[in-house]
């Protein structure tokens, strides 16, 4: 299957999704539904996840790639392939080229996460670093393409890699025929373009709305100049929908099957990741849990059944990490603050026993003496404390002011 010879933007059609599913089978994973309580009672609905974080290579990107690499010709496989990514496509492109036989080059930033690098070398693709943000790494790889000869196999705009990825719609339709709406992530938007296509074929009634985060939100700009539209220099901690400029080809299929596109904070993408871990038991990355952060950011407005696309869960250890603390700080799981105290014996102790009668963990303790905005006889004590939630937190800030302790921050 492929679009040879037709226009880039061909209008894609339910066929050519159903194609790809057939394509696919036995090579991707028709991955679980896992219902969600919590969010449920949240969204007042049922609302069911779709885990791509647990498809092969740990991601939905290997559907499109496969899809896309299966349908060159047999003089272009002899030339190889190549791919430019932050991880994800990267290991989709890799393991599909080990599966068809094919030779990959696959560029990757420099600072990308060690294990995702890993990964892509462990699945037969001859990984180059080059440049520090993602553009730098698409210019490297299509400089590549042009002086080997090579097929640029593009993370999101080109007709074969959506329809693979639309496949993840045409399951979702299977194992949820009462969904009513889908909650798809969006970087350069070829997730939610063949998730929409899909459903949007078969159920028009199905409401399908995108996500992304804050500081990388280029479908809003532009859909409302009807033209794609860049976004300088993108920041998010969800590092797989972190594309500046929507793609030509998903962008005209979003316009069409995509009701609508939501952007969610950096806080609520956290809090989500961590909702995933505790509650459902799923390591989720940011960018998976963008849908995640959309219902927790206004669950009343979701019709349900609900179905939230975990797109994946490939995350670097030490960013989940930092992800995880910021998670709990943004849930009222960890309170700072400061607060001066008597400098005489004994008297952090008598400040600790307060915390331990309102059952606060203490994670890290400051004391400073020599602070010159310091009076004689007094010390400055900076807490980090593990709690249970936001009343819990009021609740320890009350224990202090009624002990006759000053809150500085």
């Amino acid at each position: 299957m492929s679009f040879r010879g037709r226009d880039p933007l061909h209008r894609l059609m339910l066929d050519d999704v159903r194609g790809a599913q057939k394509m696919l089978s036995g090579v991707a994973r028709v991955t679980a539904m896992e219902g969600s309580r919590h969010l449920s009672s949240l969204v007042g609905a049922p609302v069911q996840l779709k885990c791509e974080n647990l498809q092969r290579t740990g991601s939905f990107k290997l559907r499109g790639a496969y899809v896309r690499i299966a349908g060159l010709r047999p003089e272009e496989r002899a030339a190889g392939v190549v791919a430019a990514s932050a991880g994800n496509h990267a290991q989709g492109v890799a393991l599909a080229s080990r599966l068809l036989g094919v030779r990959a080059t696959v560029f990757m930033p420099v600072g990308a996460p060690l294990p995702k690098v890993a990964a892509t070398r462990e699945y037969g693709a001859d990984v180059r670093l080059h440049g520090h943000v993602v553009d730098e790494t698409l210019a490297a790889a299509e400089a590549y393409a042009r002086e080997t000869g090579a097929v640029f196999i593009h993370p999101f705009d080109h007709p074969d890699v959506i329809v693979g990825q639309g496949t993840v719609g045409l399951e979702i339709l299977e194992q949820c025929p009462e969904v009513r709406t889908v909650v798809v992530g969006m970087g350069g938007g070829g997730l939610a373009a063949g998730i929409g296509l899909a459903v949007k074929s078969l159920r028009p009634d199905v409401k399908v709305i995108g996500v992304q985060a804050e500081g990388a939100a280029a479908y809003p700009p532009s859909l409302a100049a009807g033209h794609p539209v860049a976004v300088e220099s993108p920041v998010t901690m969800a590092d797989g929908i972190k594309v500046g400029r929507p793609g030509d080809v998903p962008f005209a299929l979003v316009q069409e099957y995509v009701d609508e596109v939501r952007t969610v904070s950096e806080d609520a993408l956290s809090s989500a990741l961590l909702l995933c871990l505790e509650r459902a038991k799923l390591l989720v990355e940011p960018a998976g849990a963008s849908p995640v952060a959309a219902l927790l950011s206004d669950p009343a407005s979701f019709r349900g059944p609900v179905v939230a696309v975990l797109s994946g869960g490939n995350v670097d250890p030490l960013l989940l990490q930092r992800v995880l603390r910021h998670g709990m700080a943004a849930g009222g799981r960890y309170l700072s603050l400061r607060l001066r105290v008597t400098d005489r014996p004994g008297a952090l102790a008598t400040l600790l026993a307060v915390l331990t009668v309102v059952d606060a963990n203490v994670l890290d303790v400051s004391h400073v003496r020599t602070d010159p905005r310091l009076g004689l006889t007094e010390a400055e004590v900076e807490l980090h404390l593990e709690t249970k939630g936001p009343e819990h937190c009021r609740a320890v800030e009350d224990a202090l002011r009624d002990a006759g302790y000053t809150i500085l921050g």
